[in-house]
């Protein structure tokens, strides 16, 4: 049994990777633990050996393995740099997301942004939010007859027009007018969701917006990218990058944590469940993000202005990531930040991952700027594996 199983340390060593990127690659679902003793938790050394060959196989796209240059964010331990400003430091000084949205496209912080009002966007079937933007965006492409033009002064106007109308479409039944009367994007979305707190609740979404706005290449930065290389209108970038945001390991993931603050429901009860989830090797999703081993910097404005708004569900919040920390020292990332802030805006926890296609749009429009302007087709290759034994 000592050989087949590992523990904690001697697994993150077979990996090559740190403790926390080992907890992290459990509460995504690459990898299953098993019960020890006590709280300790063990790896089969064949589920390790098969994700360390996966890796391998995967050459220059592995996580974290870089496959191209962008001048767009770096990320460091204080957090992504949006063209060298601190995203972080960009949402605590309330910088406005246009604005942000601007730096990212232009590589210039305006004064100010201001962008047109939109007509309202067609109407799509009822369906969860993220959905409803998919069904929206080829839309709003069929409308455009001149959607084939890829120079920016071509599709910065687009860009701004898709983003407002994405805003607007996600406002709750009978907010559609409240939503379209607002001038910023966190306005629309303020309105259009009925957030509490006033100014402070619209100053807290736009924080939202600010931070979600990129992250390098992402996966959904990287469809987005990918469809670019191929000379894809804007639109059908946009459309790239939501399907691969939509997936449980990138902007889906904020649906596993509303659910484990559901399942919790009472501060009293974080510990119980977070074991709980420990000892069936579940982990506990929204924790240890593997490129921030000392915690994710754009959680902590976002627990901050959660904090700041109160209410009953950010106890359960705090009280689940308290009860993380103690069993499993892992901080929180951007993902819990932004459900515990949505619901202590009195917004369903299932308008997060819309929120989070808002504002990483503004991302995917710098990405496919970027990669029009590249004008190279990404096409890596595939290691061929036979299926047949002892033919590959």
């Amino acid at each position: 049994m000592a050989r087949e199983t590992l523990d904690a340390r001697q697994a993150a060593e077979v990996l090559g990777v740190k403790l926390e990127t080992l907890y992290a690659y459990v509460s995504r679902g690459l990898l299953k633990s098993l019960p020890g003793e006590g709280r300790a938790r063990l790896y089969r050394r064949r589920d390790l050996e098969r994700l360390r060959q996966r890796g391998s196989a995967a050459g220059v796209l592995a996580w974290g393995a870089p496959v191209l240059e962008s001048g767009i964010t770096q990320v460091t331990a204080e957090g992504p740099l949006y063209r060298g400003h601190s995203a972080v430091g960009l949402a605590r000084d309330g910088v406005g997301f246009e604005r942000v949205a601007e730096l990212l496209w232009t590589g210039a912080l305006p004064a100010r942004a201001r962008w047109a009002p939109t007509p309202a966007p067609p109407p799509v079937p009822a369906a969860p939010p993220l959905q409803r933007l998919a069904v929206l965006v080829p839309l709003l492409g069929l409308a455009d007859p001149a959607r084939c033009l890829r120079e920016p002064e071509a599709v910065l106007p687009r860009a701004r027009r898709v983003i407002r109308a994405l805003s607007q479409a996600l406002a709750l039944p009978g907010r559609e007018a409240q939503a379209a009367r607002r001038r910023d994007v966190a306005g629309v979305l303020a309105a259009g969701l009925g957030a509490r707190g006033g100014a402070a609740g619209r100053r807290a979404l736009d924080q939202l917006l600010v931070l979600w706005a990129d992250h390098e290449l992402n996966v959904s930065a990287f469809a987005a990218r990918v469809a670019a290389s191929a000379q894809a209108d804007l639109y059908g970038c946009l459309s790239a990058g939501l399907a691969a945001l939509s997936g449980p390991l990138h902007g889906g993931c904020s649906l596993q944590v509303a659910a484990l603050f559901e399942e919790v429901a009472r501060p009293e009860r974080a510990a119980e469940v977070v074991l709980a989830r420990l000892a069936r090797g579940d982990g506990v999703p929204g924790f240890a993000h593997p490129l921030y081993p000392q915690g994710d910097p754009r959680a902590v404005p976002l627990l901050d202005a959660a904090r700041a708004l109160g209410g009953a569900r950010v106890e359960v919040a705090d009280a689940v990531i308290e009860a993380v920390r103690e069993h499993r020292s892992l901080a929180p990332t951007v993902d819990v930040g932004s459900v515990a802030l949505t619901l202590a805006l009195g917004i369903p926890a299932a308008h997060t991952p819309g929120l989070i296609a808002i504002g990483r749009a503004a991302g995917w429009v710098a990405h496919t700027l970027e990669q029009y302007a590249e004008g190279s087709l990404i096409r890596p290759r595939a290691r061929y594996r036979d299926p047949r034994p002892g033919l590959a």
